[in-house]
């Protein structure tokens, strides 16, 4: 089995010569390999080639010469002995006479290498039964995922949150090569072979790449997928976002299965921000005239929920911690805000789930994503609202929303917990307050003191120096609150944020923190007084629309 990573492999010259190809789809759990053998600043792509190669034991590899980390990926399989045959191919960045030419001499150099390894002659029959029928672009409304390599594990993942149909048009997943010619024989096959190979739709390594724009041709909305410490699919992200109509959504991974949960949540209120995701039924009921919804928003420190009458009156709420299960923590805060409506779980009309603990919650009718939801309880708190700064537990997000508190756009955090809510309560701890205490006392400030990193391990470190400096609680927590407050306010900038802000969560109630971010956002948040219920209130409000009268 010959492997492969990269469209402009020459799949179906190596299956001429009775090899058989398939594509590599790294998704390993860790990097412990090939930090080994490699530089551990390589990105996650490069690494996770070298982790799948050792795990499977691979033996044949074709390699194609599209960045530098490919080229040290190539360098460190070649030294380790393990491979039986590895070539690294290479692809010329221009498509004219010259390059094709020179092209096809790569070409004859790996067959008359693999043919000599194989001790097989190349058979023009099998070459032609190799080639799979051309992609066609698809005119009809879809979801184009761009970018840099997702492989099968994106695309499975995406399309199972969407209602139409999904284009792979990623860097390895729009392969469109095809010949007309009948040849006969090796170097005939090559004089076709290789500018159509050379010539197919452009990846962003290629010098003239315009041609591009007819993978976004007809698409209700783009999923560009980008690669940690990778830039090369961010400059064109970058020219999109600048330039296209079409509802854009920016992910970014690291090949590693360790961000499926924000992912999932990405691509669902995407889905549910252009109207193309899995359709939420509506409920059909009998009534008496009493009807009641829930709203549970399951998140990573708390769990809240509300309960609505029909006139989308809140009469019960409730707010408790999450604990060691989103179920354990969902049943506790819905059993409290019952007691505090007066009625019974068996009264309530609908249940609806929110929050990253939502799927998890086996009582509910229905999930919603915390997006969707926030925008929903931030029209519900603010009609006048235009954007939505949460920070909650374990990201923060910024959130457009239209006068019917509809999303426009969103953006959120990475995985890191920085900024967030944990981040807070992580650095309390370490100076031994309470949020309630640290929220307080950072507006008692005195001296500026910049916190220089805002991962959390390290910011810890820096808290414990300044501590061990006998510098000031209050001016530590304000510079935490400054660091806190950059990164927020970096995000409604990148969402092009306009007032009126409203800002949701439970890190709202930091009167600090929201200070830090009114100055560095130059305007007021709008902070109500059940801004940490947001998600809840949002989750029984989209409930309540979902209800038809039988």
């Amino acid at each position: 089995m010959i492997y492969y990573v990269c469209k402009y492999t020459p799949i179906e010259l190596l299956e001429g010569f009775g090899g058989e190809c398939a594509r590599l789809e790294p998704l390993p759990d860790n990097f412990d390999m090939a930090e080994s053998l490699g530089h551990p600043n390589m990105c996650g792509y490069g690494k996770a080639i070298i982790e799948e190669v050792f795990a499977k034991d691979i033996k044949e590899m074709v390699l194609v010469d599209c960045c530098d980390v490919i080229r040290r990926v190539y360098d460190i399989l070649e030294e380790s002995g393990k491979m039986d045959f590895i070539y690294l191919l290479e692809l010329p960045h221009k498509t004219g006479t010259a390059e094709k030419e020179l092209f096809k001499k790569h070409l004859m150099d790996l067959a008359e290498k693999y043919s000599k390894y194989s001790g097989k002659e190349f058979d023009v029959k099998k070459a032609m039964a190799a080639f799979t029928e051309t992609a066609k672009n698809n005119d009809e409304k879809h979801i184009s995922i761009l970018g840099a390599h997702g492989g099968k594990y994106l695309y499975k993942t995406v399309s199972e949150k969407f209602s139409i149909t999904v284009n792979d048009d990623t860097c390895t997943g729009n392969r469109t090569v095809d010949i007309s010619e009948n040849p006969k024989n090796l170097e005939s096959f090559l004089d076709s072979y290789s500018p159509a190979l050379l010539t197919q739709t452009p990846c962003m390594r290629m010098y003239d790449n315009s041609s591009r724009e007819k993978l976004t041709s007809s698409t209700a909305g783009i999923i560009y997928h980008t690669m940690k410490f990778c830039d090369y699919y961010s400059f064109e992200y970058m020219s999109l976002k600048n330039k296209t109509n079409v509802p854009l959504l920016k992910i970014e991974t690291d090949c590693t299965s360790q961000s499926e949960g924000q992912l999932s949540t990405r691509l669902e209120a995407f889905a549910e921000t252009i109207n193309a995701g899995v359709n939420r039924r509506k409920i059909n009921m009998k009534t008496d005239g009493k009807i009641y919804t829930a709203g549970i928003d399951s998140g990573s420190t708390s769990t809240d929920a509300v309960i609505m009458d029909k006139d989308a009156k809140i009469i019960g709420k409730a707010i408790v911690p999450t604990g060691s299960g989103a179920t354990n923590g969902a049943k506790k805060a819905l059993a409290a805000a019952l007691s505090e409506a007066g009625i019974e779980e068996s009264d309530l009309t609908l249940t609806v789930t929110t929050g990253y603990g939502r799927e998890n919650i086996s009582f509910g009718e229905s999930s919603v994503t915390e997006i969707t939801c926030h925008a929903k309880g931030a029209h519900y708190l603010n009609p006048a609202a235009r954007t939505v700064i949460d920070i909650g537990g374990q990201d923060s997000k910024a959130i457009r929303i239209d006068e019917n508190g509809a999303v426009l756009s969103f953006v959120m955090n990475d995985k890191c917990a920085a900024g967030t809510g944990r981040f807070l309560d992580m650095m309390a701890r370490t100076m031994e307050l309470t949020l309630d205490e640290m929220g307080e006392l950072g507006l008692k400030w005195k001296n500026d003191v910049v916190i220089s990193n805002m991962c959390t391990v390290f910011a810890e470190s820096e808290v414990v120096s300044l501590v061990a400096q006998d510098t000031p609680p209050a001016d530590i927590i304000h510079g935490l609150n400054n660091s806190v407050a950059g990164k927020t306010v970096s995000l409604v900038k990148r969402l092009g944020g306009e007032k009126e802000y409203i800002m949701t969560g439970g890190v709202a109630r930091n009167k600090g923190i929201v200070a830090a971010i009114e100055e560095k956002l130059g305007a007021k948040l709008f902070i109500s007084e059940d801004a940490q219920l947001c998600g809840a209130i949002g989750a029984a409000l989209i409930g309540l629309e979902s209800l038809t009268e039988v």
